[in-house]
């Protein structure tokens, strides 16, 4: 693909006007679309890397955190005389407009993409410096006035930038996975007291075991995404350590005496994350990218558990003649095109689904982490991309799934009941009164003759029916006094 059809591919994301200008670069002159904010380099990333077709704009926490960094690095240059108060005040403006919402569309090249970020950095410095040039009054690609890597790029970077600001979008992905997972959290715990006094049979290796509630079984699935919940949080706080101010690998050069550490509070103060800090090895923090392995291995515990917990609704609410049947899930749509009133579990289908995603996106993070080499690891984009995808997706499942399954559940009451006198299972409540033998006994002849279990006990006269009432009592069989 010619530079000039790039121009023209890469001028369909955004206003596009009568005329092009020309920008240049290192390798020579670019036609970019007259109306673009981004320059020659976004635009040979678009021709190199047509990869999957989703571009920076789809992730605006990714954005928002590049024109942080970007604005922080202004003002700490600023700060230490490195750069010119009026065009540092230009780039913070632009970087404020950006962070609201504005000109995300011009932030065209693919999330995949070689050299370590360094498209996505370069695409983040053209459209701030143009904007930053418009807010000084000169016309777009004026570069003698505020130039993309002199200015905006001042002490920087991409391998520390881009990790930076992934980090930083990370954070924003992760806080409102953790607000979906307190969602669905609560509404099983709501169940769980809804269906506090409900006996029912708990299994094993999908067999009778004992009786418990079904509150019990749906208190069990709030604690265990509780949780999941701690977790997140401690591998959140892992994201809050930058290599902000390494530049290229970790030695800080072309970067000014105490800009780091102003860069960093900077950062603090623009993003409300007051627990951001420098790295205490930043050669070290350039090369590793531990935390995101880190976070991917928490996230895939996540998804394993949560899938878990799709499988058994799906399990209890199965038949619903032929099957458990115990729960109903609240019918969304036709479950067939050949077989009438047939209603699918499809919201906890769907869940699965994306822990799957999750899954295998967890081997992708870990193969690329491996990768790296050096001074530095070039694969954090496909990092990136599997992570937010992940954080996504699973955010927007859960609270499909707290929403549109969860809170509308009801119990099979009767069927439920039914399942509990029927089974063999409350014999092991009273085992400790009349023998583990005779306990086998009165289980195998239940088996085999399809008569409860209890009728036995009282015909062979091995407990009384006083007996009999306290052992398998609610609270005998449960560990709790039914209300």
């Amino acid at each position: 693909m010619s530079a000039e059809s790039a121009a023209q591919r890469a001028g369909a994301h955004g206003e596009t006007g009568p005329v092009s200008r020309w920008d240049h670069d290192m390798l020579g002159s670019v036609e970019v679309p007259g109306e673009a904010y981004y320059g020659a380099h976004t635009v040979r990333a678009v021709v190199n890397f047509p990869i999957t077709g989703e571009t920076l704009s789809a992730r605006p926490h990714l954005i928002r955190a590049l024109t942080a960094v970007k604005q922080a690095a202004a003002a700490a240059n600023a700060e230490v005389g490195a750069l010119d108060a009026d065009l540092a005040s230009a780039i913070a403006d632009a970087c404020t407009e950006i962070r609201d919402g504005a000109l995300h569309e011009q932030f065209v090249v693919d999330l995949i993409q070689g050299g370590a970020g360094t498209s996505t950095n370069m695409n983040a410095n053209e459209v701030i410096a143009n904007r930053a040039l418009e807010l000084l009054g000169r016309r777009r690609g004026d570069y003698t006035v505020l130039h993309p890597l002199d200015h905006v790029n001042l002490g920087q970077s991409t391998n520390d930038v881009y990790p930076t600001a992934v980090k930083l979008a990370l954070d924003a992905h992760l806080a409102v996975l953790l607000g979906a997972l307190a969602g669905l959290r609560e509404a099983f715990a709501g169940k769980a007291a809804e269906f506090t006094d409900v006996l029912k049979m708990g299994r094993t290796q999908l067999q009778d075991a004992v009786p418990m509630t079904l509150g019990q079984e749906f208190a069990a699935f709030a604690a265990t995404l509780a949780e999941d919940e701690q977790r997140l949080a401690e591998a959140r706080m892992l994201l809050h350590e930058l290599n902000l101010g390494g530049t290229a690998i970790g030695t800080g050069l072309n970067a000014r005496p105490g800009y780091r550490q102003l860069a960093v509070e900077h950062l603090r103060r623009l993003t409300g994350i007051p627990t951001l800090v420098s790295s205490p090895d930043l050669i070290e923090a350039t090369q590793d990218v531990g935390v995101f392995v880190q976070l991917s291995g928490v996230l895939k515990r996540v998804a394993v558990k949560l899938s878990k917990i799709c499988n058994d609704l799906r399990l209890l609410s199965s038949g619903p003649q032929a099957g458990l049947g115990e729960i109903s899930l609240p019918a969304r749509q036709a479950g067939s095109s050949i077989m009438p009133g047939k209603v699918n579990p499809v919201i906890p289908e769907a869940v699965n689904q994306i822990a799957f995603e999750i899954i295998g996106n967890d081997v992708t993070v870990t193969l690329a982490a491996e990768g790296g080499q050096l001074q530095l690891n070039a694969f954090e984009p496909i990092i990136y991309r599997s992570l937010s995808a992940g954080l996504d997706h699973l955010a927007a499942g859960i609270t499909v799934l707290t929403e549109k399954c969860v809170r509308g559940i009801t119990a099979n009451r009767q069927r439920l009941a039914e399942s509990v006198a029927a089974s063999t299972g409350l014999v092991t409540a009273l085992s400790p009164a009349i023998g583990y033998e005779t306990a086998c006994a009165i289980a195998l002849e239940a088996h085999r003759t399809g008569r409860p279990a209890l009728d036995l006990v009282r015909e062979r006269a091995l407990l009384t029916e006083a007996e009999l009432r306290t052992l398998t009592s609610p609270a005998a069989l449960t560990g709790h006094p039914t209300p």
